[in-house]
């Protein structure tokens, strides 16, 4: 009988199963895999393998003495021992680096457990390597993955560079384990940015009520103060818009509207198209729809480059808005911004950007 010695056994499996709180059972589940697998493939390598037999495992926990077993297919009443002469030295190391994998796998997942409660939260992280098109990130204990869909076309990913991260959920993958998913995408780093930098929303005097973002370019957030002096766009912004600009670094100069919310749709939609001004507003509110009538010199204002700053106010809302042109030119500019319908993000609470110059003003 091939024997492995306690100390490097016995007493291994034990303390993993302790200090890991990893069950002893599983651990000698996955030694006994490894030792078949060895035992497979250096008989297959010595010719000795037999396809149309069974083999098992026989592994004693307390002495953590190995015996190899196999039998004609469906007929175990004829089973043999077949254990190699000296396969006791392959069977240790085979279980010594099992244990060793157990003990990474268990911190790992200790680790793994600890960022399960910082989910939701930003952390800075430090570029360490692009596999494919995803990117790892290095945040201190352990790394993050940031998928392509999180990533911000315009950022450069090299190694070495630092972003702040928005950790945003854990994942269990088939070949992996679990993972720790982050995000320079997500409106929620926005907020989570404005957590950080604004001690009125940690204690809850201002409230973020939505968000519209898109990733890299612009920002719109409404804002509500829950306590009578507190102003929530002042307290956003900080004096001399130190605030947003700590919110603007981090987005790497993104741009960042922060606005009043208010109950009234058409005041809220107002404010959702500044910088555009002396705006008309008609709100259908069963319909969610809002008509704009805007002076031909502040269209162009409301609707924003390629229409983004009457999608974002859209988003903001939850109104479908249309925007039209008042006065001589009227029939001449509905023409030109008819694709200026924006239709209100539907997927759930919506994230708001702010410009760094107009708070600052």
């Amino acid at each position: 009988m091939s024997q492995l010695n306690r100390t490097e056994f016995s007493a291994a499996v034990a303390e993993l199963a302790r200090e890991r709180g990893i069950n002893p059972e599983v651990v000698l589940s996955s030694i006994k895999e490894a030792i078949e697998a060895a035992y497979v493939r250096d008989a297959q390598e010595s010719g000795t393998f037999d396809e149309d037999w069974q083999y098992r495992v026989d592994l004693n926990s307390k002495t953590g003495g190995v015996k190899i077993y196999g039998y004609p297919e469906d007929k175990p009443e004829q089973e043999l021992e077949v254990t190699p002469p000296g396969f006791g030295r392959i069977a240790t190391q085979t279980a010594k680096q099992v244990i060793l994998q157990k003990v990474r796998e268990a911190e790992k997942s200790a680790i793994i457990d600890d960022y399960q409660d910082k989910v939701g939260l930003v952390v800075i992280g430090t570029v360490i390597r692009q596999d494919g098109r995803r990117v790892a990130v290095d945040i201190g204990r352990t790394y993050g993955i940031l998928p392509l869909s999180e990533q911000i076309n315009s950022e450069d990913y090299a190694i070495g560079n630092k972003f702040n991260f928005l950790i945003k959920e854990i994942i269990e993958t088939q070949d992996q384990g679990r993972q720790i998913i982050l995000s320079r995408t997500s409106a929620d780093l926005v907020k989570a940015l404005f957590k950080r930098e604004v001690p009125e929303i940690n204690n809850n005097s201002v409230e973020i009520r939505a968000i519209a973002r898109q990733a890299g370019i612009r920002t719109k957030v409404a804002v509500y103060s829950n306590r009578r002096g507190v102003d929530p766009v002042g307290a956003c912004v900080g004096q001399k818009g130190v605030r947003v600009a700590e919110v603007i670094k981090a987005l790497g100069g993104e741009k960042v509207d922060v606005i009043q919310f208010n109950d009234d749709p058409e005041k809220l939609i107002a404010s959702g198209l500044l910088p555009a001004e002396e705006l008309v507003i008609k709100v259908d509110k069963d319909q969610k729809t809002a008509k704009v009538t805007a002076p031909e010199d502040q269209l162009s204002l409301a609707i924003g480059k390629d229409g983004q700053n009457v999608r974002l106010a859209s988003q903001l809302t939850g109104f479908e808005i249309d925007i039209d042109s008042s006065g001589s030119g009227r029939q001449k500019e509905k023409k030109k911004t008819s694709q200026t319908k924006s239709k209100p993000n539907k997927k759930g609470p919506v994230k708001k950007e702010v410009d760094k110059d107009k708070q600052s003003d």
